[in-house]
């Protein structure tokens, strides 16, 4: 599985920390940020529903032994 960073654009978008101070930010690296975000967000639910499938495929494998 890809670790590294997803962003929209070639060069590599600044590592992005929940909670930290926005109020610096430019209005282009908030909207990185939000970018960033929803890519993470988008990775993180394939990784839930890849998860999800798994378990789902076992609890019918077990369920069909007990029979």
């Amino acid at each position: 599985m890809d670790s590294k960073p997803h962003t929209s654009s070639p060069k590599a978008a600044k590592p992005v920390a929940v909670g930290e101070d926005l109020s610096r930010a430019s209005e282009d690296e908030l909207r990185e940020r939000i970018t960033v975000l929803e890519a993470e967000i988008t990775r993180t639910r394939g990784v839930l529903s890849e998860r999800s499938n798994i378990r789902s495929a076992a609890d019918a494998l077990f369920k069909n032994d007990n029979s």
